[in-house]
């Protein structure tokens, strides 16, 4: 009787609803500096538009490292986030790019704005399903927000030295392009996340970060520009020595079942 009254009061129980508040606001704080980067790119205004994709991706590193901190971590909260990434790194500086290089290139200009754009969004669905299916920490293609600060870095570094808009120049064509098939490549991209903050590190990490902050301080275009350039071709120069460390690999291989 007992057991009987208890089934039927846990039955009656409504499953809990509501989210939580801190990490889903952190989200669509970086959702509004990706809508704020597409007013500002259509009025004109590159620079704000670039600065602030840069702050959504801070508010992109916070809500998911302190939901992981908190454990709040949902499928809401990781459904918006898609949401707000796509919006933020994927829409913004495919129209920040079109409206400030792009253009002049006519339709292959806003195709290539589009193939940004598209290749962000299968990014991400990729990322959505591949989630809890692999123990690697490292990223299969280059995240949407590292490639949207590229293009980010490139504007802010072009405003420091330049007035205006560049002219119709191929370079600028091609690294969209270049960015958005990394998005969709297989190749292993390194994220924060890698990092394990509990174990203890050689004191020279250290140091580096301060050299890192303090060149950040001092010349934020120039140093922003720099680490993006840098881990765009440390990916790719790093992919290589796989690939031939692989080839190589495979080649003994054989060669050892020849000789056995």
């Amino acid at each position: 009787m007992l057991k009987t009254f208890r089934y039927k009061k846990d039955k009656d129980k409504k499953p809990k609803k509501g989210i939580y508040l801190l990490p889903n606001i952190l989200t669509l704080c970086g959702l509004f500096c990706g809508f704020f980067a597409i007013m500002a790119a259509i009025n004109g205004n590159y620079l704000h538009a670039a600065w602030a994709i840069v702050i959504a991706n801070i508010f992109d590193g916070l809500d998911g490292w302190i939901a992981r901190l908190t454990n709040t971590t949902t499928r809401f909260g990781i459904e918006l986030d898609s949401l707000s990434d796509l919006v933020a790194f994927g829409v913004a500086p495919a129209v920040m790019m079109y409206k400030w290089s792009l253009m002049p290139f006519g339709r292959i200009g806003w195709a290539a704005a589009f193939l940004y754009v598209a290749c962000g969004a299968l990014r991400l669905a990729r990322f959505n399903v591949q989630t809890g299916q692999t123990t690697s920490k490292a990223f299969r293609g280059m995240p949407i927000p590292g490639a949207a600060t590229v293009l980010c870095s490139i504007v802010i570094f072009y405003h420091e030295f330049w007035n205006g808009t560049p002219e119709k120049n191929i370079f600028l064509l091609i690294i969209v392009i270049l960015l958005s098939l990394l998005m969709v490549s297989s190749l292993r991209y390194h994220g924060i996340k890698e990092i394990d903050f509990k174990e203890r590190k050689p004191f020279w990490v250290l140091i580096v970060f301060v050299l890192m902050l303090f060149f950040l301080l001092v010349q934020p275009s120039t140093a922003i520009f720099t680490f993006a350039m840098t881990y765009l071709f440390w990916g790719i120069i790093e992919n290589i020595y796989l690939f031939i460390k692989h080839r190589k690999q495979k080649k003994i291989e054989q060669q050892q079942q020849l000789l056995s």
